[in-house]
């Protein structure tokens, strides 16, 4: 009863933030929580013109499906290698962007960089298929324009299952870089600007300077945005592979979203899908946990 009386008198004291809480949980509500309920179609034979409440329960069967499908084991593999060559190789890039401007002493030319490269992050994903289908087509893509001036053959990168998945990865580093950075950026401005003073008048060097004060000064919010990293690691980019992706290199570029799609959409399997997208949150669910036990374990730092 004291803490419901605390919890009431502080209510009032702070009527108007609880007021701005209000737009923001009845989007949760509407748009998070209420399709949650769609999730018993995973468990069901679902029939679109008898509903949830009228189709017939099948249980975990259509998991085993999934489990059993040979197409199972290549799209496992294609989403894990997709979003692990992400996270090895675009991870770290938005942290050496933001290191690299904390050490740019012109504003102006700081200023110019950050527009620059944050861009790309406003332009969807159907603009940015665009651009690169044309700037690496085999006939008139420049890039393959300098191949052939080099003396090499043109690249269908778009139908190579050697390429697929650089150009995949290329893409999304491309777009995403420098936006993913401001995090990075914000956390640089915050640390005490009397460290890296102290450390000029022991004669440290710039680079001296980034290992021993600004890595490890931010080192919490890099582990923070790898275990959210982490949790999406089944997410290896939908919309971006749909836009990219043909028959031709499913063997190396199909994920579980666009399986999703295809399924859902497509071949109208929706209790098929549905079970897969559960599986694909379940998994992210349990990454997310896994990975801030290892974080608060190993390093001391985690998100709870």
């Amino acid at each position: 009863m004291k803490l419901r009386m605390q919890w009431l008198s502080q209510v009032r004291r702070n009527y108007d933030l609880y007021l701005l809480l209000i737009p923001g949980l009845v989007f949760l509500g509407i748009f998070k929580y209420t399709p949650i309920y769609g999730l018993v179609i995973a468990f069901q034979n679902f029939n679109i013109f008898q509903g949830i409440n009228g189709s017939e329960w099948v249980g975990f069967a259509q998991f085993d499906r999934l489990f059993s499908t040979a197409e199972f084991g290549r799209i496992m593999r294609n989403t894990l290698l997709i979003s692990l060559y992400k996270i090895v190789i675009l991870f770290p890039i938005p942290i050496a962007i933001a290191v690299f401007l904390n050490e740019v002493g012109k504003m102006w030319f700081k200023r110019t960089i950050q527009t620059i490269i944050y861009l790309p992050h406003f332009l969807s994903w159907v603009i940015i298929a665009g651009l690169f289908i044309n700037i690496m087509s085999p006939s008139t893509g420049i890039l393959n324009s300098m191949v052939v001036f080099f003396g090499g053959e043109p690249i269908n990168f778009f139908m190579d299952n050697d390429f697929f998945r650089s150009v995949i990865v290329a893409t999304a580093g491309w777009k995403e870089a420098g936006w993913n950075a401001i995090i990075f950026i914000a956390a640089i401005a915050g640390l005490d600007p009397e460290l890296y003073e102290a450390s000029k008048l022991d004669g440290a060097s710039k680079v001296q300077q980034v290992f021993t004060i600004t890595l490890p000064g931010i080192a919490s919010t890099i582990i923070l945005m790898l275990i959210l990293r982490i949790g999406h690691v089944l997410e290896a980019g939908t919309e971006q592979i749909l836009l990219l992706y043909n028959p031709t290199v499913y063997e190396t570029g199909d994920v579980i979203g666009t399986y999703i799609y295809r399924m859902g959409l497509t071949s109208m399997e929706f209790s098929f899908s549905t079970a897969v997208g559960l599986f694909e949150s379940v998994i992210g669910f349990a990454l997310v946990i896994g990975g801030n036990y290892l974080a608060k374990k190993y390093s001391g730092r985690s998100i709870w």
